[in-house]
């Protein structure tokens, strides 16, 4: 089928009624239906069977990482029945006396943890959730640093898979060296970059805006809209000899075991690579569903013996894991099939945007602007922010005639940000829908409350780019983020004070 505007309107439709239902499952398949329909030309039996087709390819093509998210609910659950998690809170709880101490270590996890996004999403999420609520912090808030510490740094980091899918989008048939063109990419990446001073600085400077203040207000007056890891075990009987160890160790053994796999599936114990290499080529997805699978065996050798829990309970415990992570496996079943009916295959939404851009002549100096929101608009439609740069990055070099320049650097930063932006802003978006999991909030209100916070940082870093691109240089790009930054947040502040005195 030609790629034309018809291509993304199922994931308009999708995204509109998602934010005023507020139901993400239902707007999902919405738009599912309605792509297929538009692609099968409304023949409802054909479209149907379209909608399955893809389904059936999705669910087969993300096993790996369906078993990982799975496993990994397991994990959680049986650190709660052990009262792990319990014991964790109160041990933390001593350790990071205020809400900014522990906001603070939150986002460090965020930024240690940038071998994966999903790995990071909900590691951080299962570590962190019982100290924020000890804290009072919302779990929305929670949400926000977990998202906004995932892509950002494995867009960033030279050794992760992200900086291996960028490098093999650049086409064989070029001259640039990919990884080289990633590495020079990095420093003018302004929306991650400031996603992450974002997150900082409104931890230090304690300042909300949106919708973001209100859940923030509700989580320390009390008036709390999800359960705290106790009142989920409230009637059930909680072992009196679990240990914080007990929380601790599974989650250090799950993350030597992830990077031992990596090393594996890389190539690196063959001999057929070194660490590096083996990490950043290694296959992400099977490499967590193995650690994750070893660590649930961790688990049963760690408590058992112990009695933390019988052997029944224990069995219990992996069913319960799997029952928690039935929410998130849907919606993620859904997101990835509206992604595939709007996918190359079907629809071609990616077709569309990129044959727009071809048409309009657009001059050199707004390349980096102009495929900045480009960008932003195709992670937005797709919910993937690796499927909008292998898109857009081998047009952008083509654009270029393969020859770089600082120009077309700043225009390769502004397509891997906007991707990553896009993806943020995206109630489709797997990484979205895995850092509401983490955190154990509603996705929609995740979505809400962070969608305000991307688009300022959105806005300051389009600026920086239009500047950059007039000029023809990379140097004022950063400056001018952080003092947009820095003024935008001032001034909220200053109006959250006022409004506090005028109460």
């Amino acid at each position: 089928m030609e790629a034309t505007f018809w291509a993304i309107v199922p994931t308009i439709l999708a995204i509109a009624v998602s934010l005023i239902t507020k139901e993400v499952n239902l707007s999902l398949l919405f738009g599912i239906i309605v792509g297929g329909l538009i692609y099968c030309k409304f023949n409802i039996f054909t479209a149907v069977s379209t909608i399955l087709d893809v389904l059936r390819a999705k669910v087969y093509g993300n096993m790996n990482v369906l078993i990982f998210i799975i496993l990994l609910g397991v994990i959680v659950h049986l650190m709660n029945m052990s009262g792990a998690s319990h014991k964790y809170a109160q041990w933390a709880g001593q350790k990071l006396k205020t809400k900014k101490q522990t906001l603070l270590a939150t986002m460090l996890l965020g930024v240690i943890i940038f071998i994966d996004d999903y790995f990071n999403c909900l590691t951080v999420g299962t570590v962190m959730q019982p100290i924020c609520d000890e804290k009072k912090i919302s779990r929305e808030k929670l949400a926000y640093i977990i998202d906004s510490t995932a892509a950002p740094v494995c867009i960033m980091a030279p050794i992760s898979s992200w900086a291996v899918a960028v490098s093999s989008s650049v086409p064989e048939q070029s001259s640039i060296d990919g990884f080289l063109l990633f590495i020079k990419s990095i420093f003018c990446n302004y929306y991650s970059w400031l996603s992450l001073l974002m997150v900082l600085l409104t931890t230090i400077l304690a300042v909300d805006f949106g919708k973001m203040k209100k859940c923030e207000y509700a989580a320390d007056m009390g008036k709390y809209q999800y359960e705290s890891i106790d009142q989920q075990m409230e009637g059930k009987e909680i072992p009196e000899n679990g240990r914080v160890s007990d929380l601790l160790l599974p989650v250090i053994v799950l993350i030597i075991l992830s990077i031992t796999c990596m090393l594996y599936t890389g190539g690196f114990f063959a001999g057929k690579a070194s660490a590096i290499s083996a990490i950043s080529n290694c296959d992400a997805a099977t490499s967590l569903a193995m650690a994750a699978f070893y660590a649930i065996l961790f688990i049963g050798v760690l408590y058992l013996p112990r009695k933390i829990m019988t052997g029944k309970q224990y069995l219990d415990g992996l069913v319960e894991g799997f029952k928690n992570m039935v929410p998130t496996v849907l919606i993620l079943t859904f997101a990835w099939t509206l992604s595939g009916i709007c996918g190359s295959d079907y629809l071609d939404a990616g077709g569309f945007i990129a044959r727009t851009v071809v048409e309009y002549q657009i001059p050199l100096s707004l390349m980096p602007a102009i495929f900045f929101i480009i960008a932003i608009f195709l992670a937005l439609s797709t919910g993937t922010s690796w499927g909008t740069f292998a898109i857009l990055l081998p047009i952008t070099i083509s654009v270029f005639q393969n020859q770089v320049s600082p120009i077309m650097v700043l225009t390769i930063s502004a397509v891997l940000g906007g991707s990553v932006c896009g993806d943020h802003v995206s109630p489709i978006s797997d990484t979205t829908i895995l850092s509401s999991t983490g955190a154990g909030c509603h996705h929609i209100s995740h979505v809400e409350t962070q969608l305000q916070y991307g688009i300022v940082v959105a806005a300051v870093s389009f600026l920086s780019y239009v500047v950059c691109g007039f000029m023809g240089t990379q140097l004022p790009g950063m400056p001018i983020g952080i003092v947009g930054i820095v003024g935008f947040l001032f001034i909220m502040k200053k109006r959250n004070h006022t409004q506090e005195r005028g109460a």
